[in-house]
C-alpha cells in the first residue's frame, strides 16, 4: 500500500464529493473552503497530475466554452484504484488514532 499525502487525500475527497463538477479550480476552491487556508492553485494541480499518473484519477475534457475563450475544462473522476487508496488511507488513520482520545483525555501527562 502506498500512503497518500494529506493533500493527495484531500484532492481525492474533493473529486469524490464534487462528482461531475470536479475540475482543477473547483477542487482548489473545495480544499480552500474546508481547510480555511489559502493555498496556491498550483499546489492543487501538481497532486491532481500525480494522482492521474498513479491511476487514482481519470480525466476527460469538457466541451469548449466561450466563457473560457474557447478552452475546455479538464474534469477528474476517481478510479477504482483511487477509491481503494482512500479506503486504505482512512483505515490506516483510524488504526493510528484508535485509543488516542483516551490518552489525550486522561489526567496524566503524555
Amino acid at each position: 500500500m502506498e500512503l497518500l499525502t494529506k493533500l493527495e487525500e484531500m484532492v481525492l475527497i474533493a473529486v469524490l464529493r464534487l462528482k461531475d463538477k470536479a475540475y482543477g479550480i473547483s477542487v482548489y476552491k473545495y480544499i480552500v473552503d474546508i481547510t480555511g487556508k489559502a493555498v496556491s492553485v498550483s499546489s492543487v494541480y501538481f497532486p491532481l497530475e500525480r494522482l492521474v499518473r498513479k491511476g487514482y484519477l481519470h480525466t476527460s475534457m469538457g466541451a469548449p466554452t466561450s466563457k473560457r475563450g474557447g478552452m475546455s475544462k479538464r474534469f477528474y473522476r476517481l478510479t477504482k484504484a483511487g477509491i481503494n487508496a482512500l479506503q486504505e488511507n482512512r483505515s490506516l488513520h483510524e488504526t493510528a488514532w484508535k485509543g488516542v482520545s483516551d490518552i489525550l483525555n486522561s489526567t496524566e501527562e503524555v
